[in-house]
């Protein structure tokens, strides 16, 4: 298929600047597959549409402040973005310019209000599709906890004004386990408060958490005419002992509903289960798309994604691309607000 045919036309206005004023405030569109209905609702009332005792699944990773801001030597400015950490203060990363920051350059790590040098960059080795290997110099010992305390969060590229205080709360989800490395957030989890946990719990649901940490693979853009032809970079993942064992006797007897929050949950799962054992541990860089079936979770939870991007690919596997494009039409005639700090969907009955 064409990269091309995933291309819907957004209205700028209704691309999510800010968080809504209260945490579970968004709407919600409820499509089930099966019936092909479309349904208005709001996040709060997710209880009212995800089956009874059915089993919750969120990506419980936390954002990082990944995002670092540099000074050049010779006084240009210039970014990195750090994706993993590869051990003794090194680092996969995106870097601007790219042109500028070869192998063997360096640039100061600079304190974004008042330009104070932290720490410096190297630039240790270049990489395919523009990655590189830094190293963090300074003789201590840096992870990303010292990352959290330089940098800052990094928001994608279409909210259009730098991030402050109000997104170091909002733009992380309230669940995180304080672990992980993901550079963008698992955007369905950012809509849930304790009372909307809490609600699901009282309807029987389980809530279990697993951990994709985000990288390249969520967020790159397709490039490629054919999207067959759009490799997907690869994300590490872990799920719990106690998830894994529930999750295996879910999948085994279908003895409850599955609710995947967010597509990087969706994707673990898909990666993870191999229709008899779930792996704890493990790397994805599975590409759902049209023609693929899903095995494991029948519903998913999901907030409104880029044209043309393997996100939304995803969502026209799971409805059909006729259907996908219906929905995201009906969203936008409704003003719908899109992307990571804007309204949800429900994808109900899967299969």
């Amino acid at each position: 298929m064409k990269r091309v045919d995933f291309k819907f036309d957004l209205p700028e206005i209704l691309i999510a600047q800010h968080p809504s004023k209260e945490r579970d405030g968004a709407r919600l569109l409820v499509v089930d597959v099966v019936s092909g209905k479309l349904y208005h609702s709001h996040i709060r009332q997710l209880s009212e549409w995800v089956p009874a005792e059915s089993l919750c699944v969120p990506n419980d990773v936390k954002v990082r402040h990944a995002r670092l801001f540099l000074r050049r030597n010779g006084g240009g400015v210039g970014e990195a973005l750090l994706l993993k950490s590869l051990g003794n203060n090194r680092f996969e990363a995106l870097v601007r310019p790219g042109a500028k920051l070869r192998k063997g350059k360096q640039a100061s790590i600079v304190e974004i209000n008042n330009g104070a040098t932290l720490a410096t960059l190297l630039v240790e080795a270049e990489l395919e599709e523009g990655l590189r290997i830094i190293q963090i110099l300074g003789g201590r010992p840096i992870d990303w906890e010292a990352i959290d305390g330089m940098g800052q969060l990094p928001l994608p590229p279409y909210i259009q004004r730098p991030a402050d205080s109000e997104d170091d709360k909002c733009y992380q989800t309230t669940f995180h386990a304080g672990q992980g490395e993901a550079v963008a957030a698992p955007t369905a989890g950012l809509h849930f408060t304790k009372a909307l946990i809490n609600s699901l719990e009282q309807n029987g649901c389980l809530w279990r958490p697993i951990r994709l940490h985000v990288g390249l693979g969520t967020f790159r853009p397709m490039t490629t005419e054919n999207i067959e032809d759009h490799a997907m970079h690869e994300e590490s993942y872990e799920i719990s002992d106690q998830t894994a064992l529930e999750l295996e006797e879910t999948l085994h007897n279908r003895s409850r509903g599955l609710l995947a929050i967010g597509t990087t949950a969706l994707r673990t799962l898909e990666s993870a289960w191999d229709g008899a054992n779930l792996a704890r541990k493990g790397a994805t860089k599975i590409f759902i798309r049209p023609g693929y079936k899903i095995s494991t979770a029948n519903h998913l939870l999901t907030n409104f994604h880029l044209p043309e991007s393997t996100l939304f690919v995803l969502i026209c596997a799971l409805l059909g691309v006729e259907q996908a494009h219906h929905a995201y039409k009906i969203a936008i005639q409704e003003k719908y607000r899109f992307f990571s700090y804007g309204d949800a969907m429900l994808v109900k009955n899967i299969f």
